[in-house]
């Protein structure tokens, strides 16, 4: 069997498999093409690849013959006409992209997402979001850092005492409990709102204040993601979310609701309520974002705030980004690929039947079909 890694579009910078992962599929009988530069935004050479016992192709070599192909994007449609493989298996954002699943679909490839894979406890060596929304919650931090005009810990000095930064992070999940944990190593202040309240002990434990807003719905089986709310909550957490972000010189926002626009957290008339300077990283940019004003892999300035819309954070540490992502790949395969190298697809395993979203010319997943319906 042949396993094929091809190379991303600008601006990512990550591969699906480094080098150091190729043994375990040589493990499995399985023979590995890298097309040429694959890893090279990733400081793996091609060279490095070949030592690892793989073969550099050139990307139509891997298209015509590849029997798996791996790729974190999904393929422009000016590499569909040639690839011949029958199956894909990326970062697919299948919510995101359901017209081009069915597109795919059409052309009779066996799709598999990996960002839809089941967020069990079985699944979580597998776990793509949460290894990614940890390297975005830390990069997140470092920009707004990078980005803010002031200290972010508080100082002491013979010409006067500088307070801390006060920041707010919207949403603890994976991204924004790595948030809370760097700012607070920063030197910060930190307030956090969730509408789950089962993540305040969490949120404490890393130095943050809970901001507390009662009459949230259920979203203990959302996967980590938030839920839709009623309107008298909305109103709610509207006013407590203004009075926060007011006095906040860093926000970071990361809430999004699988396949659902993401809900806006900061309206324009909280934004101009903001210090002039203050700074607003928006992790949920790729699904519109959390703020009225964010436009994807941009940077808004809004009444002297600078909104940065980026989908691209994990891509800003390539390598560990490329580590993780590949052995959540790997720990994926085995599910599909026997230990002599053959194609097992045994859709009576839940992981296996959640994340593959097209198959024998159909979209097989339900949330899938709800949307292009």
């Amino acid at each position: 069997m042949i396993i094929a890694v091809l190379k991303e579009p600008a601006p990512e910078t990550r591969v699906s498999l480094l080098p150091e992962h190729i043994a375990t599929l040589h493990k499995w009988n399985c023979t590995v093409w890298i097309e040429q530069d694959a890893g090279r935004a990733s400081f793996a050479p091609d060279q490095k690849y070949i030592e690892a016992g793989a073969v550099i192709q050139d990307r139509a070599e891997i298209l015509s013959d590849a029997n798996l192909i791996l790729s974190i994007n999904p393929l422009p449609e000016s590499d569909l006409s040639q690839c011949q493989a029958p199956i894909l298996l990326g970062f697919y954002q299948a919510l995101v992209n359901a017209p081009v699943i069915k597109n795919w679909a059409s052309k009779n490839f066996t799709v598999f997402s990996i960002d839809m894979l089941p967020r069990t406890t079985r699944a979580q060596s597998m776990d793509v979001l949460s290894s990614q929304a940890n390297i975005a919650g830390y990069k997140a931090v470092l920009l707004a850092a990078n980005l803010y005009p002031r200290y972010f810990p508080m100082f002491m000095t013979a010409a006067g005492s500088i307070p801390p930064a006060k920041v707010l992070i919207l949403g603890a999940g994976v991204a924004g409990l790595q948030a809370i944990a760097t700012a607070k190593r920063l030197g910060a202040v930190i307030e956090v709102f969730d509408t789950r309240p089962a993540v305040k002990e969490e949120v404490m434990s890393l130095g943050a204040k809970f901001v507390e807003v009662e009459g949230a719905a259920d979203a203990s089986k959302a996967g980590g993601y938030a839920v839709e709310q009623s309107a008298d909550f909305l109103e709610k957490q509207k006013a407590r979310i203004a009075e926060a972000v007011a006095k906040a010189d860093i926000v970071i926002t990361t809430a999004q609701i699988p396949g659902k626009k993401a809900p806006i957290l900061i309206t324009d008339d909280m934004l101009q309520t903001m210090k002039s300077g203050s700074v607003i990283i928006d992790i949920a940019a790729v699904t519109g974002g959390n703020t009225s004003q964010t436009k994807n892999n941009e940077t808004v300035v809004y009444h002297d705030v600078s909104i940065v819309g980026n989908s691209f954070l994990p891509s800003a540490m390539p390598g560990d980004a490329s580590k993780l992502y590949g052995k959540n790949i790997l720990n994926f395969l085995q599910l599909i690929i026997s230990k002599d190298g053959e194609l097992h697809l045994n859709f009576e395993d839940d992981l296996v039947k959640g994340t593959c979203v097209a198959h024998n010319g159909n979209i097989t997943n339900e949330r899938v079909l709800a949307l292009l319906a």
